[in-house]
């Protein structure tokens, strides 16, 4: 088997969900308004991901969260939401294809973002495949 680092594996499986969300959801949104999709995919991610962390104790580290922990996370936590209202409503309009390459056009202000907020390095290998990525995206849309 590939020795893999864990974060690899965990962003492949990431991928591979993510595809599997954008096909189970186009399948799912027909004849349904998407803001209620959403709300439903949201319950039903609540309930898991609630679930994992009591099944693992991790509950009890609520307590530790510190002040900036709880604004980021409630702040992701509306970036989130609106990012899947947004895109359900886009997957009931177009094709799963087309929107899922735009969302994933994510990964170019992800990478500009980490750079000027995070300060994370904008090298000439990261700079490269964010144009790779930005001119796919184009390609695929350009009608």
């Amino acid at each position: 088997m590939l020795n893999l680092p864990s974060w690899l594996l965990y962003a492949l499986l990431s991928a591979v969900f993510a595809a599997l969300t954008a096909i189970f959801a186009k399948a799912g949104l027909k004849d349904v308004n998407s803001d209620l999709a959403t709300a439903i995919r949201t319950a039903v991610v609540l309930l898991i991901t609630w679930g994992i962390v009591w099944y693992r104790g991790h509950w009890r580290e609520v307590g530790s969260l510190t002040r900036n922990n709880w604004l980021f996370l409630i702040l992701s936590a509306f970036a989130t939401g609106l990012s899947w209202l947004f895109y359900y409503r886009a997957l009931q309009l177009g094709k799963v294809s087309e929107v899922s390459v735009i969302d994933k056009g994510s990964i170019v202000f992800t990478i500009l973002l980490s750079f000027l907020f995070l300060r994370e390095p904008l090298t000439l290998r990261v700079i490269m495949a964010a144009i790779l990525i930005f001119v796919g995206m184009l390609v695929l849309v350009w009608k």
